[in-house]
């Protein structure tokens, strides 16, 4: 990260939470079952979400591989290990209101990183693939 905004207030902060079978759990904090909600301002806000504040690449690679190994997977005729759930990467730039840190910080973009699950090609898989075609049924 370039030094130069660190006097100014802006933190980077983690986070990545998985949608599987409907529902909504925190891949790095123990797949914590979450709540989807729309606020005042009729923006989405994932209740109960854990945010990790980073300062370097390398963090957010831990970060990466640790939600990654949370994932729910399973076996398809194209993948011996493939993915079952959507996966949302989030990564938040906030700034500290006048550089102070004991204000929460305000949110001044945010970029999603969203891994669709089920996306083998129908080439690639098998006419008997039963999880598969499960997955695709839930509600």
């Amino acid at each position: 990260m370039h030094h130069t905004y660190r006097n100014q207030g802006f933190q980077l902060f983690v986070s990545f939470f998985e949608i599987y079978g409907g529902k909504l759990f925190d891949l790095l904090n123990d797949r914590k079952k979450l709540c989807m909600r729309e606020d005042g301002k009729q923006q989405v806000c994932i209740v109960g979400l854990q945010e990790y504040r980073v300062s370097d690449v390398e963090t957010i690679k831990e970060l990466i591989e640790k939600g990654n190994g949370t994932r729910s997977t399973g076996t398809t005729g194209a993948n011996e290990e493939s993915s079952r759930s959507h996966a949302i990467l989030q990564l938040a730039i906030k700034r500290s209101v006048d550089g102070s840190e004991s204000k929460p910080a305000r949110v001044v973009g945010k970029l999603s990183f969203i891994d669709l699950a089920g996306s083998e090609r129908g080439a690639d898989t098998t006419d008997n693939d039963k999880q598969t075609r499960m997955e695709g049924c839930r509600d």
